[in-house]
């Protein structure tokens, strides 16, 4: 059979299978862009709206960016934020490194010990919120009741304005630090174990083998476990609805509280849907800064 002749049939088989490639992936696209792109391009048109939900919308066009500026409300639940994120971000990629070092190692039990470190990461949040309660009530909490059995003062923990985003921070930790060791560990398991062994044929201590051969193996990584933490901890909402629900005194409230509290208590939909993609805005700054920096100085050290 010439070539002619074969083209065809050629063509009516790559149409065929591109048209059973979409049979299979149709559905899911459709499903995916109905879940985020359609919500998101009417959520910036309702930005530019006031709408309570059940009126008329009224177009302010900018307005609601414009009132974000001078809010003093949304301004404390960015600080609140921001001091979340500086204890979050730092103490869960640290305490998810020195465990998956820990975990990196041939000991009897590891897989279990593995099993249970990540076991927090699939707890709901429901069941934070509960053992968080359970450990940090001022008045029957098992911490207090450690501190009074040691005749140490005891703290007022979740009711303490001073205090409770401290303890946001550290239910936090525990359930998500489980995700940076995994994470690690398997970046660990990755490396070469020829880079050790010559270190140490060259008269590195293990602390030196660490910082100055394996850590600097782990920089991709450390960037990607930080941006996403950071965003995590930017997102900061399940723990807080299911402890403090943003008190003491607005001491916890966070900007995705103060998002929802403003869609859904004030019924401010359209300053919601604003302050929703201020958020996004902040996020994705945060996220190019901290790529941008680390590509500097990857290329800074190649050179």
């Amino acid at each position: 059979m010439s070539a002619p002749a074969r083209r065809p049939g050629i063509r009516l088989r790559r149409a065929r299978d591109t048209a059973t490639g979409w049979g299979f992936v149709g559905p899911a696209t459709l499903i995916v862009l109905g879940l985020s792109i359609f919500p998101a391009v009417w959520a910036f048109l309702l930005s530019l709206q006031e709408w309570n939900g059940f009126s008329e919308p009224e177009w302010v066009g900018a307005g609601n960016y414009a009132d974000m500026a001078s809010d003093a409300d949304l301004g404390a639940a960015v600080m609140h934020t921001l001091v979340y994120s500086a204890m979050f971000v730092p103490a869960s990629v640290l305490l998810g490194l020195g465990l998956a070092v820990a975990l990196n190692r041939r000991i009897i039990l590891v897989g279990l010990y593995r099993t249970l470190i990540f076991l927090p990461f699939v707890v709901s949040a429901a069941a934070t919120g509960i053992l968080t309660t359970y450990l940090f009530n001022p008045q029957f909490g098992l911490v207090n009741n450690l501190l009074r059995i040691l005749g140490l003062p005891q703290q007022g923990w979740l009711e303490d304005p001073a205090q409770a985003m401290l303890v946001i921070a550290i239910m936090s930790v525990w359930g998500q630090a489980a995700l940076t060791t995994v994470i690690y560990l398997a970046a660990l398991q990755d490396i070469p174990a020829e880079l050790s062994e010559a270190a140490r044929v060259d008269g590195a201590s293990r602390w030196q083998t660490f910082w100055r051969v394996i850590f600097p193996q782990l920089a991709p990584v450390t960037v990607f476990v930080t941006i996403w933490q950071g965003i995590q901890a930017i997102q900061l909402f399940d723990v807080v609805y299911t402890t403090t629900r943003g008190g003491p005194l607005g001491a916890t409230e966070t900007i995705v509280y103060y998002l929802w509290n403003a869609a859904f208590r004030e019924l401010e939909f359209g300053y919601a849907s604003a302050v929703a993609y201020g958020l996004f805005a902040l996020t994705l700054g945060i996220t190019l800064v901290v790529v941008i920096t680390q590509r500097r100085a990857a290329k800074g050290d190649s050179v």
